[in-house]
């Protein structure tokens, strides 16, 4: 069966998103693809092979966003709170960041998933940094709280509320900590 490696790749990253790593068999895998157990080995080499480049698939796909969300001239503040929300799923789905949940249940037994992680978090930092930066420029927000460190909590302050979407936080008590974390910039 001929079937397209982009559009597979999605469909097994929404499944390890959902489920986890762990919780997701193969044969659930290669349903979802709508392939055969046999082509999902022959394409893609192991489950962990496609989890990595379903990891990677979404890492692109989030510092991209990022980077077209803050490559438009205008107000930083409204589209820094927006990166959060969406960062983290807030109001959107009860899935939080497929990142943050692959560092959580694999983190301490795979160096490969860390190392995605960890780059995904550093881009976020970066790009999440600039955008401070410009908000400093233009006034939106205190030039005398360090942007790098502004980022960092940022990056954390997603991370957390990735974790509280979850496991059901309600999304008006989460859409405070963003506003609370904007409003201290």
């Amino acid at each position: 069966m001929r079937f397209e490696t982009d559009v597979a790749i999605g469909k097994a990253m929404d499944l390890f998103w959902l489920q986890g790593y762990a919780a997701t068999t193969p044969q659930e895998l290669a349903g979802e693809m709508g392939i055969g157990k046999g082509s999902l080995y022959n394409s893609f080499g192991s489950k962990h092979a496609l989890f990595v480049r379903a990891l990677r698939r979404y890492s692109e796909m989030r510092l991209e966003y990022l980077a077209d969300l803050f490559a438009a001239s205008g107000p930083v503040r409204p589209r820094l709170e927006w990166a959060m929300v969406v960062l983290s799923g807030v109001g959107e789905h009860r899935r939080g960041c497929i990142m943050v949940n692959a560092a959580a249940e694999l983190g301490t037994v795979d160096d490969e998933v860390n190392r995605i992680a960890d780059d995904l978090f550093t881009g976020i930092e970066a790009i999440c940094r600039r955008a401070i930066v410009r908000g400093q420029e233009s006034g939106e927000f205190d030039r005398g709280r360090p942007a790098d460190i502004a980022a960092r909590q940022l990056l954390a302050s997603v991370i957390g509320l990735s974790v509280l979407v979850k496991s059901g936080g309600r999304p008006e008590m989460c859409a405070t900590v963003v506003e609370g974390f904007v409003d201290g910039l």
